[in-house]
């Protein structure tokens, strides 16, 4: 039988509660609750409906709207938003210096080795940032480079961090060098193949992103990393929407440097990230604002933000008992499983394109973001038709090699939603926008 709502969330709570009274406690001593069993084999989780309800009953959302862009930011489970509203509350009611210089560090230090310990490194490579751009940019600004020294990335790589080397390129004279992948790519070697033919004598950095923002395009890292190491060349990996989305550990992708926004897919409050920086290249990235030299070893150094709430930081392990309470690979099925249902009805319509592999290959080519595209429709039109007409959230995406409708469901979506949108989307397909 399924247990009542407050059982559930009273279970999940527990291991925050335990960590922050007992901070100091061995990693890993508070294990993350089990969900309510699923009814039938392992296998048959993914689409057992009333598992993903009690799931989604932990969510807050307003279901008169679809939500079908949690890859912007996703909202956070009630849990978590009530431990964040108890740290904020404490840093207003005791005196703020004490709770915050005081009891926040330590409880800090156990979310930080509870987050290295979930994805397979070291605490000690490890910084809690504010976003994936925060991380990002710590890396991009933070390795030196001359004039005329290359970067490269890909035209689908994330504008924010595009921009970012080109503000480099406006200041410091390098050059950022792009190049076009298929859409989608299906044939990872020829990924490798296509960074390997763009190195040049120039290039010493190359920016990949894990999962590319536009399609849900997963690139293969490992392998990217690797072909650059054995050139001499660091590897940045932006990983804005791959971690807690699909089931992988950090320590897999054996890259260099690895940055992450929380707020998505872990369910964390918003305004929390990750920063993965190999303990060997802890000394040599400068932090974006300054840090004494006695750091210049320590990951910590790249939290120098100055006076900062902690309520952020510290409810962290609340979503992270709530991802490790579903389980990384149970999550990935589901939303791998959202995103067939819609886009296999909507293909049966002959005029639908993906711009997204369905195709099951050990590499994980995708997983819960899709992008789909409709035969003489314009996706900034179908977009805002969808909202206005029946607020339904999706991401019109406008770029030079394709264009369409970018669809990102969560484990808090229902298939009644996914009807909801498909059906929506048909009578578009069958009667055109309106006038």
């Amino acid at each position: 039988m399924l247990p009542n709502r407050r059982r559930m969330l009273g279970a999940i709570a527990l291991p925050f509660v335990s960590a922050a009274c007992a901070p100091a406690a061995p990693l890993g001593a508070n294990k993350p609750p089990n969900l309510p069993k699923t009814r039938g084999a392992e296998s048959d989780m993914v689409r057992d409906e009333d598992y993903w309800a009690e799931v989604g009953r932990h969510f807050t959302m307003d279901r008169s709207i679809v939500n079908l862009n949690n890859g912007g930011v996703s909202p956070a489970p009630e849990s978590v938003q009530a431990a964040m509203n108890r740290h904020v509350g404490f840093a207003n009611s005791a005196p703020p210096p004490y709770a915050l210089w005081e009891i926040a560090p330590p409880l800090r230090e156990a979310v930080r080795r509870q987050l290295a310990s979930q994805w397979g490194v070291d605490a000690e490579e490890i910084a809690i940032t504010r976003n994936a751009s925060e991380g990002l940019q710590i890396c991009q600004f933070g390795i030196d480079l001359g004039p005329g020294n290359e970067v490269l990335a890909t035209t689908q790589d994330y504008p924010r961090m595009i921009n970012t080397f080109r503000q480099r390129e406006r200041r410091e004279k390098i050059v950022l060098k792009q190049f076009d992948i298929p859409v989608p790519a299906e044939d990872t070697n020829q990924l490798v193949s296509l960074y390997e033919a763009n190195i040049t004598p120039k290039t010493k950095l190359v920016l990949v992103s894990h999962m590319i923002n536009l399609t849900g395009q997963i690139m293969p890292v490992r392998e990217i990393a690797a072909m650059a190491r054995r050139r001499g060349i660091p590897t940045i990996v932006d990983g804005a929407h791959a971690l807690a989305h699909f089931d992988f550990k950090l320590s897999d992708l054996d890259c260099d440097y690895y940055a992450t926004s929380l707020h998505k897919w872990l369910f964390a409050p918003h305004g929390t990230g990750l920063l993965y920086v190999r303990k060997s290249k802890i000394r040599s990235l400068w932090p974006l604002m300054a840090a004494h030299s006695d750091k210049d070893d320590d990951i910590r150094k790249f939290e120098e933000i100055g006076t900062h709430p902690e309520a952020n930081t510290l409810a962290i392990a609340e979503a992270l008992a709530f991802h490790q309470a579903i389980g990384g690979a149970r999550k990935e099925a589901r939303l791998i499983h959202l995103r067939d249902l819609w886009c296999k009805r909507l293909l049966a319509s002959g005029r639908v394109r993906l711009h997204t592999s369905l195709k099951a290959h050990p590499a994980k080519l995708a997983c819960g973001i899709a992008t789909f595209q409709v035969e003489g429709i314009d996706p900034v039109k179908l977009q805002a038709y969808l909202w206005s007409e029946h607020r339904i959230l999706t991401v019109a995406i406008v770029h030079q090699q394709f264009q369409g409708v970018r669809v990102t469901p969560s484990v808090y979506t229902t298939p009644d939603e996914i009807d909801r949108f498909c059906s929506a989307v048909e009578r578009v397909i069958a009667k055109g926008l309106p006038a």
